[in-house]
């Protein structure tokens, strides 16, 4: 097993690894699996107090390759069809059923997305990310391919 104190580094360490390039995806019907879920706060808005909120990381598989997007569910009732819709669309909720929700299972699940890309400025820059534009109607077929650890944000190595 991987010592995993190998991966710390020291302030004086050399670096050389610039990281991956993000591919950004055109627009259109991808699928995806979750890999990612995190438990945090939605800081609030105009229309909307601080609440709950879940962030979801998934892995996109193309035929232009692998693509990444992060996605935010707001726990607050006038955005619950949102949430609803990801639900249905990983097969954990039917049409008109009440459901608790479970997020337990969320991350390794796949389900199918209309993905497009969204341009922002960050200091001065322009950028593009994947953005998730809504979930699309649960898919059977989908849960024939379970998710590998390859599939996941981590990495693992067995010796």
């Amino acid at each position: 097993m991987k010592n995993e104190n190998s991966n710390i580094m020291d302030w004086d360490d050399t670096i050389e690894k610039d990281g991956k390039e993000f591919l950004i995806l055109p627009e259109g019907d991808y699928t995806f699996t979750v890999t990612g879920f995190e438990r945090g706060r939605f800081p609030g808005s105009a229309k909307i107090p601080p609440c709950n909120k879940a962030s979801l990381t998934i892995r996109i598989d193309s035929d232009e390759g692998i693509a990444h997007a992060r996605v935010d569910l707001i726990l607050y009732r006038t955005l619950e069809w949102k949430i609803a819709s990801f639900f249905r669309c990983i097969g954990q909720k039917k049409h008109g059923e009440k459901v608790v929700m479970d997020w337990s299972k969320v991350i390794g699940a796949r389900g199918k997305a209309h993905i497009r890309p969204r341009t922002y400025i960050k200091d001065g820059a322009e950028h593009q990310v994947n953005e998730v534009d809504h979930f699309l109607e649960y898919d059977p077929v989908l849960l024939f391919k379970e998710a590998e650890d390859a599939d996941m944000p981590w990495e693992w190595e067995v010796s």
